[in-house]
């Protein structure tokens, strides 16, 4: 199954000022993670970022927080364990507005399921095998199809890092690149905005 731009929703965890300096090959995964972002921002998938503690471990790089739609603080280490990344995930049916017992169920139902969920979800952070590995369960659990970017994620030690791959995909996340990303989110080089994307993966 392919990545689409119209069904895919980016998560991005936990790339904090005071986390990143102890992060395996961190320059390369934050620079990875912020062309996800940019990709995210070109081809109008909505997306999203997490702070653990951030009292603790400061904010996420900046240029990240300003493409995420919302940025939600968490103290779980695993995101679902908190409502608000689910919720903007997949946000609730809007309450019938008007005397809904006097409207045919097949219509209600229409009403309330007003907006179409994207399932999808595209997953990169830090590190690998605490926050981005938990929230990656838990998204599974509640039943998303979970792609994790594993150039765009990493640990304080390669050996961590890897060790939440092996697990990850066991768990049936599917392991994915940032490129990986770029070119089935654009489908074809017919694409307006494919030379936008091929500057920003060179």
């Amino acid at each position: 199954m392919l990545m689409t731009a119209d069904q895919g929703q980016l998560v991005l965890v936990d790339y904090q000022s005071k986390l990143m300096p102890a992060i395996f090959e961190a320059d390369r995964v934050l620079a990875n993670a912020t062309v996800l972002a940019r990709l995210a921002h070109l081809f109008e998938v909505p997306c999203w970022g997490t702070e653990q503690n951030p009292e603790k471990l400061g904010q996420n790089d900046a240029t990240l927080r300003g493409l995420c739609r919302s940025t939600f603080a968490k103290m779980h280490f695993g995101a679902c364990a908190e409502p608000d990344l689910v919720e903007a995930l997949r946000p609730p049916a809007k309450p019938l507005s008007g005397n809904a017992r006097s409207l045919p169920k097949h219509l209600q139902k229409a009403k309330q399921n007003q907006a179409p969920v994207r399932e999808q979800i595209v997953l990169a952070g830090c590190e690998a095998h605490v926050c981005l590995l938990q929230t990656a369960l838990g998204l599974l659990e509640q039943e998303f199809e979970v792609w994790v970017v594993t150039d765009a994620c990493s640990s304080r030690t390669e050996r961590s890092r890897d060790a939440a791959f092996d697990r990850l995909a066991g768990a049936g996340a599917e392991l994915v690149t940032t490129e990986m990303v770029a070119f089935e989110w654009c489908e074809t080089a017919e694409d307006p905005r494919f030379k936008e994307l091929l500057a920003l993966v060179k």
